[in-house]
């Protein structure tokens, strides 16, 4: 179980609401935590965020980056009836929405709302068809347009109103799991490295970027800017250890079983070889999954930043990602952190990680 601390900040930011574009009080209280152990910390336009410890300007520096917004919805139209019309904010299943409780962040406060599900004695019988965005609505309990007007507005972004949970000491359920474990993460790893800082020989920075969920814009605008040496990003990968999942598909990954390390594509060679023996040499229990194309994931936006930047992605096991709840395994988040924190050490300051040993 997290120290109490760490548990309200967890608890602090995955309650925050920072659906894509919309990031600024997440970042906030993430800046809040992480500030306290930085040399610096600096923001950009579009709110992505970023903490220092600067060791030696002469060493090679180290970048651990995680994505900090969540999937969301946004008021598309408001109808004369009052009911709100809404599109999504990142890729999301909108089957899986009706009857849920939204919350509506305007300009004037949260406004609570249900998106409608309309009773199936009413339903049409010959119809299995699953809804579109376009037919979904919330209801904020008003009844005429001018009414809804008065409390909220086109373009006002909206999340699910999720509780979080705890089902044992490590398996917590919440929405914006992803990625909001990987802001947790990449801080929990820059305050240990924060207090080993005497022997430590590279600098550090961790990067929460903005804007993954619909093509890592945060993470390459950050990554331009600083350009560098080696990055190790972290995000959530699925578990496929839950029913009507094709593992030959999808590769096999189990809650609670550690840290995953992915191969290929933006994943240079030598890092992932260099977590993998830190893993070995520090006993961090970690899986291996496989990237064929893109790892969907800022990596993607990393790498090849400038003249490329050796990169690697280390991922949290996740159940039921893009959902109103989403479960995860603080077990497999430590060893995350945990496996961050030895690579940054085992580095010097010189450190090249050219595939050809130049």
């Amino acid at each position: 179980m997290l120290q109490p601390e760490k548990l309200e900040f967890l608890e602090d930011l995955l309650s925050t609401p920072s659906p894509t574009g919309y990031e600024t009080a997440g970042q906030q209280v993430w800046l809040d935590y992480i500030g306290k152990f930085a040399d610096r910390t600096e923001t950009d336009a579009y709110g992505s965020a970023a903490a220092w410890l600067e060791v030696d300007k002469k060493a090679i520096t180290v970048m651990l980056e995680a994505h900090c917004d969540e999937i969301g919805m946004v008021v598309q139209y408001i109808d004369d009836n009052g009911f709100v019309y809404i599109n999504r904010i990142g890729g999301s299943d909108p089957a899986i929405t009706r009857a849920k409780k939204v919350s509506i962040h305007s300009a004037k406060g949260v406004v609570r709302g249900l998106i409608g599900n309309t009773a199936i004695h009413l339903q049409d019988r010959n119809s299995n068809k699953s809804p579109d965005w376009k037919d979904l609505f919330v209801d904020i309990g008003v009844s005429t347009r001018d009414e809804a007007l008065e409390m909220v507005r086109v373009g006002d972004p909206i999340t699910f109103s999720e509780d979080i949970e705890f089902f044992s000491d490590d398996l917590i359920v919440a929405r914006a799991i992803d990625n909001r474990i990987g802001g947790f993460i990449i801080a929990e790893a820059f305050e240990r490295l924060a207090e080993m800082k005497s022997e430590l020989q590279v600098n550090v920075v961790a990067v929460n970027a903005v804007q993954e969920e619909i093509g890592g814009f945060g993470a390459r605008m950050m990554s331009y800017g600083i350009h560098p040496d080696v990055a190790l990003v972290t995000d959530v990968t699925h578990a496929t250890d839950s029913p009507g999942i094709n593992q030959k598909e999808h590769g096999s990954i189990k809650l609670g079983e550690g840290a995953v390390v992915t191969h290929g594509t933006a994943n240079q060679r030598r890092v992932v070889e260099r977590l993998v023996d830190v893993a070995e040499k520090q006993k961090i229990s970690i899986q291996h999954e496989a990237s064929s194309i893109r790892t969907g994931t800022d990596t993607d936006s990393i790498f090849h930043s400038k003249t490329g930047i050796p990169s690697a992605l280390i991922s949290t096991p996740l159940r039921y990602m893009h959902s109103p709840t989403e479960m995860a395994n603080l077990q497999d988040t430590e060893a995350v952190a945990s496996l961050m924190v030895e690579f940054v050490r085992s580095l010097s300051p010189k450190e090249n990680f050219d595939l050809f040993g130049k």
